[in-house]
């Protein structure tokens, strides 16, 4: 019997590549005998809504997706939901992809789609933060905002560096918050710009700001938390130590995250897996590990 494949994908991730090659794609998958059903998202939530529908209503073998990190967000959000037990496959298509290149998925679509059918199963941690799914990564401070705030038109033809400019002209109005941050025994309370809790070698393109050490599967968030610089220096020190993947400085918090409790004076807006996730003064995140089977490349074939 065929394998049955619930396929799902963004339109307008990227540049719209998918478009084109689709048809490629679907033959490959049937070719190594799945039987696919496919969907294109619509709008926000989409790729939820018909997760939680199609695997409500019928039995299928996989779910694969193919668009940014936000699809892939909302698939596992929609499998997690509903409290589903299946394999994950991910075509990356997004601008930036930071969770794709955690997996070592290919760039290339169409090599990701080889993945999906002659990579391996791995088992995966996922994050819960008030309640809500998340694939690597839930943020707050500068810069959060500038992926769900960027124009899908300027992410198609600048790239991550539509990110970047959308992240500068940010700058000269920078918001600091009051928070207290619980950890295990560890209380920290303080001004902040800039706090997050991620499962990625990755964020926003730049690699290693979350450290050296990051293991997709060991039941463990690296918490990162940076202060308010007093002073041009200051700044200059923080962005030298990211670069770095020193997040064991001065100027910035690093945490080992099971769990964390996170309150403030005054609702903080979060992105969650680069969308935006809403405004609270209290957010409790914790690390589900080893949630979700994802297929990534057989390490003795990467």
């Amino acid at each position: 019997m065929r394998k049955k494949m619930l396929f799902i994908y963004n339109p307008h991730a990227g540049k719209g590549k998918i478009r084109h090659l689709l048809s490629n794609i679907i033959e490959l998958f049937v070719k190594n005998g799945y039987e696919v059903v496919t969907y294109a998202t619509l709008g926000e939530k989409d790729a939820k809504r018909i997760v939680l529908d199609c695997l409500n209503r019928e039995k299928y073998d996989i779910v694969v997706c193919s668009g940014g990190d936000g699809t892939l967000n909302e698939v596992i959000d929609g499998i997690m939901s509903g409290n589903k037990k299946i394999k994950i496959g991910y075509i990356p298509a997004g601008t930036t992809n930071d969770f794709a290149y955690s997996l070592g998925l290919p760039k290339n679509m169409p090599k990701s789609a080889q993945v999906v059918v002659n990579g391996q199963s791995f088992l995966c941690d996922v994050g819960n933060l008030n309640g809500e799914y998340f694939a690597y990564t839930a943020a707050f401070g500068i810069f959060t905002d500038a992926s769900y705030a960027t124009p899908q038109t300027s992410k198609n033809m600048l790239g991550r560096l539509a990110y970047i400019l959308e992240g500068i002209k940010r700058l000269p109005n920078w918001k600091s918050y009051h928070i207290k941050i619980t950890c295990k025994n560890r209380v920290i309370q303080d001004n902040f710009i800039y706090g997050m809790v991620a499962n990625s070698d990755s964020i926003g393109g730049f690699k290693g700001i979350t450290g050296k050490d990051v293991l997709l599967d060991d039941g463990l968030f690296e918490g990162v938390f940076i202060k308010v610089p007093q002073n041009v220096l200051d700044l200059q020190s923080i962005i030298n130590d990211l670069l770095r993947g020193n997040v064991k400085s001065n100027h910035i918090f690093y945490l080992p995250v099971q769990e964390i409790q996170i309150t403030s004076e005054e609702p903080v807006p979060w992105t969650i897996d680069g969308e935006y996730g809403g405004e609270f003064k209290s957010v409790h995140i914790k690390n589900l590990k080893q949630a979700i089977s994802i297929i990534r490349n057989n390490p003795t074939k990467a």
